[in-house]
């Protein structure tokens, strides 16, 4: 994307009004002024602590009395002479302010015979419906990879001359360095490779995760989309061997987003089998950020918002990209019901026309636990690539579940009989696994003992597992898998 000109192509265009919404007002400005002295059109900036002046000249004063934004646009309005006329902030004098309304709706109408301009500049902007429909937008381009690439060479060679000792790196590190601040200004990218050179003098795939974390609260991404900070490797995961050799197959098609890169993949399975450990498990595995969207936070009560959610959520995804979007329990969001006055549907929509439209490298990782629910148009092959049943674990896996949870609190498995434990316990889930373990060591504490594989079998047998409480529906869930999922073990 070439800004200036594509820019240029707007404002040649007459259209009265321009909307950039950006927090880089400056590099918008400077863009602005070049077009200016190509286009032979003196541009004006306005802002409530200078009023109007030409921003094209240095140290040029303010002009008299233009400070209020009614006192502004009426000198607008009253001059016939060309120009662009930047308006910055201006987001607070929109909102019921008709005066101010009214005004620029009259610049706009005679702005074609004046070869005037007005450029809007903001972080965020709420266009009246007034003038919306005499309106374009423009988005500031994002800078690319060679451009983020020299801007950490520069921090580096900062960092050598400040420190006399050259950063420490490799090219797996760099590049996945440069492929994370995608999507970011080129000040914030710079900004967050300082950070990550200053900390300890190098860069490393150590860095990455603190980089996106900082990158997620630039972005402010906080409410229906979350970033997750304990993405699980899979070393971590008990059994799922079909799921891991199937991402492994296609990491690098995906890293590299080549032709035929892989969508994302549906898991469905039963409660507290594993499913949300695997979707961490993806974006552990493959080194990238994980993003989970809170289906439950979608739905908003003015009409038409519950959309607007999902939009920037899967437009900020984009800009985190590359990384693995977990929507979580997808059916709590795009299942319908006759109270939603057809929210679900419209939800359902934009997320389908996203997923097959979408450019960017995110990776979906859909999590269900009533797949039977979701409309076909979601699950068939082409939105998403895979659909895998994460079953109750078979006797081997849950050994490993066992190994896993028992050395994670500093037990030794070797003192413990897998065999035992893992017959016991036919039936349960991961996550009852974990807390008959968890209720254990409660009991051997209380007993002043130490932990034992008696003390698990016991609470084990104290507990039902989900398997038998809910069997009609386990049964059922693993009919309708039985010819439509693929194993996830």
């Amino acid at each position: 994307m070439n800004n200036s000109h594509d820019l240029r192509l707007i404002i040649e265009s007459r259209i009265p009004i321009i909307i950039i919404e950006t927090w880089e007002e400056r590099r918008a400005l400077t863009l602005l002024s070049k077009l200016g002295v190509q286009l032979a059109k003196p541009l004006y900036a306005w802002s409530a602590s200078d009023g109007l002046r030409r921003a094209d000249l240095v140290d040029s004063p303010s002009l008299p009395q233009t400070t209020s934004p009614e006192a502004a646009l009426k000198h607008i309005r009253a001059t016939n002479s060309p120009g662009l006329y930047a308006l910055c902030d201006f987001h607070p004098y929109l909102v019921n302010e008709p005066l101010n309304v009214r005004l620029i709706k009259d610049i706009a109408m005679q702005a074609e015979a004046a070869k005037q301009c007005l450029i809007f500049i903001s972080h965020a902007l709420q266009i009246p419906a007034e003038f919306k429909r005499m309106t374009a937008r423009f988005t500031l381009s994002m800078p690319e990879d060679h451009k983020l690439l020299a801007a950490i060479h520069r921090e580096a060679q900062q960092f050598a001359k400040d420190k006399g000792r050259k950063v420490r790196t490799d090219r797996r590190a760099l590049d996945k360095l440069v492929s994370n601040l995608r999507g970011l200004p080129l000040q914030d990218a710079r900004k967050l490779a300082r950070g990550a050179i200053y900390q300890d003098g190098a860069i490393t795939e150590s860095d990455i995760q603190a980089v996106n974390k900082a990158k997620f609260q630039l972005l402010d991404m906080d409410g229906v989309l979350s970033f997750e900070y304990d993405t699980e490797s899979f070393a971590h995961v008990g059994g799922l061997l079909k799921l891991r050799d199937w991402l492994q197959k296609r990491e690098a098609a995906f890293l590299q987003t080549q032709a035929d890169a892989p969508k994302g993949i549906m898991l469905v399975g039963v409660q507290g089998g594993g499913k949300s450990l695997a979707a961490k498990a993806v974006a552990g595995m493959w080194g990238l950020p994980l993003l989970r969207m809170d289906m439950g936070a979608l739905f908003n009560k003015y009409f038409g918002e519950s959309e607007r959610n999902v939009r920037e959520a899967l437009a900020l995804a984009e800009t985190m990209s590359p990384c693995v979007l977990w929507i979580d329990e997808i059916e709590k969001g795009i299942v319908a019901d006759s109270n939603d006055g057809g929210t679900a549907k419209r939800v359902l929509g934009t997320l389908l026309t996203w997923m097959a439209e979408r450019r960017q490298a995110v990776f979906v990782v859909a999590t269900a636990n009533a797949i039977q629910h979701l409309p076909p148009e979601l699950i068939r092959k082409g939105r998403l690539d895979e659909i895998f049943f994460v079953d109750l674990p078979k006797p081997a896996i849950r050994e490993d579940i066992f190994t896993v949870h028992l050395e994670k609190r500093g037990y030794s498995a070797d003192n413990f009989s897998l065999e035992v434990l893992a017959e016991e316990s036919a039936g349960f889930t991961g996550a009852e696994i974990e807390q008959a373990i968890v209720a254990a060591g409660y009991t051997a504490n209380a007993r002043d003992e130490a932990l034992s594989t008696a003390h698990i079998v016991g609470e084990l047998g104290n507990t039902v597992p989900l398997s038998i409480t809910m069997s009609e529906r386990i049964d059922a869930l693993r009919q309708w898998c039985k010819e439509r999922a693929v194993p996830a073990d």
